[in-house]
This record gives structure tokens, C-alpha cells and sequence, in this order.
């Protein structure tokens, strides 16, 4: 059965009467004045760097929660783009004993989240994980806390604060740039729906380094595929791509994309991310992408988007973008049964709205399928309406509202697509 996924949630916290607690930590002093998983830690101050501001199609970043502008980068979060070292500490209670090792927990999720990534970003990034060897003991017994999906603020804060500063003695943040607190799953007050990134408003301090956000991990033992990923990618300012239902709760939570993109579904038999994300991330360049610009008819060929860059060649494309307003485009690529989308139920070519105003979970990207009345691979795709979205070889397709028409003419004797767009 699939778990429903969790967005980030705000989180409010009670203050002393000073306005501020202080916890001491190993040569640090860590100041809290409130948690937020939403606009606080995406509106941080700092200069904003620029990335792409001087192609045509690239959207502006937005004040949206991870928006998906791709002129400049937030630096509240890392860019992905070099190696980041991820310590993974393990949270043991007093009412449970563990019934599982550190090892085995961290062989859940890695190498295969490390793995993962390096072969997204085309091996322009790696996630060095060093996941300790012991358990860490919290002060309070599990059920104290009352870990549950929606937590209450004072509670999840004082889990926080409890997990840091229990881990401080063994464990030297100053080497590390991302913080995984993974709880016992066996204990009996956790709960795995709590599993979340959560943003500190201000950042922890500790042992010399700002710890501005954590993944707490509440995950079966084995966990659900590819959970960390997806957690991982909102460390990178990438947004929940699925719909969340109005009440958070009833309603189908994958119309926006289905299977496509991790940050989707961590369960989607196409998790590669959407070339879209990897322009914002710094792993597709300004020569793999095409901005279709002015009236009329465009032909171009695009790579699927697993080829690695010896297949694709030193300026093959890989995305196509139409931009079709201030904060809006249309964009396009290969998406077939390669590297991460092996297990993909369809291929060809992949189209969908792009919008930067759009927050995490609001719909900042959404699926066109090409292939409305059909639906495709029910007994494992998540969402089957969007399984068969790609518009096949010698198909075309017209973008509902846009007036774009778009075609896979033909495939090169290397793989590629070539493609026609006319507007």
C-alpha cells in the first residue's frame, strides 16, 4: 500500500520568556527562536546568484517556497554541484530496545541515495555519506514526544533540540553539510509518517557550523524506495511536486505529474528528476538547453534525458523551453527506459507547464498528456491516467490553451529525437 508523502509543514514554537532558548552545545552556543519548513528559510537574506539570467527562457525566481526560477540560486540552500558530506546519527529511547543495528539501518539508504544522485546530476554530484556507528540515546522515552504526521510544534521542537544536542559529544557538525536524524523504527512512538525536512527559522550552531535545516527520518525498517531522495532534493530547494488535496488528507495526491520525477512520488516507476530541475540544480549547462523563441516553426534534436554526456555528445540538448509568459513555459524532453527511468512504463516526448510563482505542492509543475483518454500499466504505475503522457514517435501533440505544436518527427541512428515545434 503507498503511503501518502508529506509536504514541509510550518512549525511554530513556543518561547521562553527571554524570547530565546540556548542550548549548550560542544564549543557552541545553538540560539532557536522558531522552526518553519515553508517561506522563512527560501526568503533568507544574502545576495542571490545568478545562474542562467541571460537566456531567454530562463524564469525568474520567485518568493514562492522553492520555486523553480532558474535566473539565480537561493543561497539559503547548497547547490548540489560538488561533494557534500551528510551525517547520518542514529536515535535510540529509553522505553525501546532497538531491534535493528546502525549498519543495517544505514544500508537501507545508502550507497543507494549516494547512487542515486551521482547518476541524476551525470556525476556532477556526490553525496559522501558517513553514517555513525552507534546508537545515540535521547534523554525522554519515544511515546514522550509524540512523533505523529501532524506534530504538534512544541513537541517536534523539543525533539530537535533533544536529538542535537544528545548527538553533540560523538558527532562534529563542523564536517558536515547535511544532517540525517534517523529514530529507532521500532520504538514506540515513532512514527513514520512524521518523515519530513524540517527548516530552522535561524540556524542551530554547533561546534562552529550553522545547521539550517535537518531530515528526520521515521521510516520502516526497510523503508519506502527512494524516500531519502526525495527528502534529500528539498536540501536543494527542489519542491513537492504533488498535489496536495485541499484538507492534506482525501483526494488523489499524483495528478500534477504521476510517476515523473522523484519529487513526485518516491514510489514512481520514473524517478528520474525532470530536466527542468537539473537546469536549476547546475547539472544541465546553457549548451543542453534550446529556447524556442519566436513565431513560426523550430526543429531541433534533443537526447534523452538519462544519456550520459559521452552518449550525448559535449553540446547535446537534453530540454527544450517555450516560454510562455513572465512566470510560465512549456517544457520538453526525452524521458525513455534508461539509467533511473528503467523501469518506466512509457517513452518519447515528455511535455509539461512550468510555473516559478508556484510554491512546494501548489503545482509548479504539471504533466500534459499527449495520450488523454488511455491509461497504461495499472498494476504499478501511481497515477496510470499520466503513465502514458510522451508523445510517441511520429506523433504530435498541441499544448491545451497555447497554440503549441509540438511532433517527434524521427530518431538519429545515435538515439536522439528529433523534434518540431510550431507556434
Amino acid at each position: 500500500m503507498f503511503r501518502i508523502p508529506l509536504p514541509e509543514v510550518d512549525v511554530q514554537r513556543q518561547q521562553t520568556p527571554g524570547g530565546v532558548e540556548r542550548v549548550r552545545l560542544r564549543g557552541a552556543v545553538a540560539a532557536l527562536t522558531s522552526l518553519t519548513a515553508l517561506a522563512a528559510i527560501s526568503l533568507a537574506s544574502g545576495p542571490a546568484v545568478a545562474v542562467n539570467s541571460a537566456m531567454p527562457c530562463a524564469l525568474p525566481r520567485t518568493d514562492a517556497h522553492h520555486s523553480l526560477g532558474v535566473d539565480t540560486w537561493n543561497p539559503a540552500y547548497p547547490r548540489p554541484v560538488r561533494t557534500l558530506n551528510a551525517v547520518m546519527v542514529f536515535l535510540s529511547f529509553p522505553d525501546s530496545k532497538p531491534a535493528t543495528t546502525p549498519g543495517e539501518l544505514a544500508a537501507d539508504y545508502f550507497p543507494a541515495t549516494s547512487r542515486f544522485f551521482e547518476q541524476a546530476s551525470y556525476g556532477k554530484f556526490h553525496l559522501n555519506a558517513e553514517p555513525q556507528r552507534q546508537w545515540v540515546r535521547m534523554p525522554a522515552a519515544s511515546t514522550s514526544y509524540r512523533i505523529e504526521r501532524d506534530w504538534d510544534p512544541a513537541q517536534r521542537t523539543r525533539y530537535l533540540m533533544d536529538a542535537i544536542k544528545a548527538a553533540d559529544p560523538t558527532t562534529d557538525f563542523s564536517k558536515f553539510d547535511i544532517v540525517y536524524l534517523v529514530a529507532d523504527p521500532d520504538a514506540p512512538g515513532v512514527d513514520s509518517d512524521a518523515t519530513k525536512v524540517v527548516n530552522f527559522d535561524r540556524p542551530v550552531r554547533a561546534d562552529g557550523r550553522e545547521i539550517n535545516r535537518v531530515v528526520t527520518v521515521f521510516e520502516h525498517h526497510p523503508p519506502d524506495r527512494n524516500v531519502l531522495a526525495h527528502e534529500t532534493g528539498h536540501v536543494f530547494d527542489l519542491p513537492d511536486l504533488y498535489h496536495r488535496p485541499q484538507d492534506g488528507k482525501n483526494g488523489d495526491w499524483d495528478t500534477y505529474v504521476g510517476d515523473w520525477d522523484v519529487m513526485g512520488s518516491q514510489f514512481g516507476t520514473a524517478p528520474d528528476l525532470f530536466g527542468w530541475q537539473k537546469w536549476k540544480l547546475g547539472w544541465l549547462d546553457r549548451r543542453e538547453v534550446t529556447c524556442v523563441t519566436g513565431d513560426g516553426t523550430s526543429r531541433f534534436t534533443l537526447e534523452p534525458l538519462s544519456a550520459s554526456p559521452a552518449q550525448a555528445g559535449l553540446a547535446g540538448k537534453r530540454l527544450a523551453v517555450v516560454r510562455t509568459g513572465e512566470g510560465r513555459a512549456i517544457a520538453i524532453e526525452v524521458r525513455d527506459s534508461g539509467g533511473l527511468d528503467r523501469a518506466s512504463c512509457d517513452q518519447g516526448l515528455l511535455v509539461y507547464r512550468v510555473r516559478s510563482g508556484s510554491g512546494s505542492g501548489g503545482g509548479p509543475v504539471e504533466v500534459l498528456d499527449a495520450h488523454p483518454d488511455t491509461e497504461a500499466c495499472w498494476e504499478r504505475s501511481v497515477y496510470p491516467a499520466l503513465a502514458d503522457a510522451p508523445i510517441a514517435l511520429g506523433e504530435t501533440f498541441t499544448v491545451p490553451g497555447e497554440g503549441i505544436r509540438i511532433e517527434a518527427e524521427g530518431r538519429t541512428k545515435s538515439g536522439a529525437w528529433t523534434v518540431k515545434v510550431s507556434h
